[in-house]
């Protein structure tokens, strides 16, 4: 009887069999960029982000002020505007307006 991280793999292995090829890479891309982006944290505020995050439970109420504040001070360091816009131009193929375009 298989345990149940060969389990949990073989049923990944299936889903990835059934996605199109291109829609996988476009996944994998925005996976790369995921890590671009958690890489702009240094290693202890990757894991105190983690531990925040784990904390709050999806509930900002489960965390103090300054947690609140310390959780958003991470995640800006970031970039998430950044990481959606890329994410989308990768998926999209096409880039996105920005506003240094409109500046212009």
């Amino acid at each position: 009887m298989p345990g149940p991280f060969l389990t949990r793999t073989l049923s990944r292995t299936r889903l990835l069999r059934k996605l199109p090829l291109v829609r996988l890479m476009a996944v994998a891309e925005v996976i790369v960029l995921a890590r671009e982006h958690m890489n702009k944290l240094e290693p202890p505020e990757r894991r105190r982000l983690v531990e925040l995050v784990r904390r709050g439970r999806a509930r900002p109420s489960n965390l103090s002020a300054r947690e609140r504040r310390e959780l958003s001070a991470l995640v800006a360091k970031a970039e998430p505007r950044q990481f959606v816009t890329r994410a989308v131009e990768k998926i999209a193929g096409v880039p996105l307006w920005s506003r240094e375009q409109d500046r212009r």
